[in-house]
């Protein structure tokens, strides 16, 4: 998962959106990476506490889920952060995917 899912699932771009962050831009990552002055990847959401760069999620429902279950949405940003992020950022997210994946076994 952690190596295929950006060929399997390529990150899209688009428009300055009101969001949800992700990727970098969301815990866990955000507590670790600092974001530069530009605008940071967002999933599209019109209650969105963000101005952002879209990115499409996995599914259309993702950021309603996300929002419902705290442990899903940093799962979903940290895959974010692997299909969309750059070289450090994607060494974060897969390490603490990793950690992760470890604990359920």
């Amino acid at each position: 998962m952690i190596h295929g899912v950006k060929y399997a699932f390529p990150a899209i771009r688009g428009s300055l959106i009101r969001g949800m962050p992700t990727s970098y831009a969301a815990e866990p990552l955000s507590g670790l990476l600092q974001a530069g002055n530009e605008p940071v990847p967002a999933w599209a959401d019109p209650e969105g506490e963000i101005r952002g760069i879209s990115i499409k999620p996995l599914y259309k429902s993702v950021p309603k889920a996300a929002k419902q279950d705290p442990k899903l949405y940093e799962r979903l940003t940290l895959i974010d952060a692997i299909r969309d992020g750059r070289a450090r950022e994607r060494k974060f997210a897969e390490q603490e995917l990793q950690r992760i994946l470890e604990m359920y076994g």
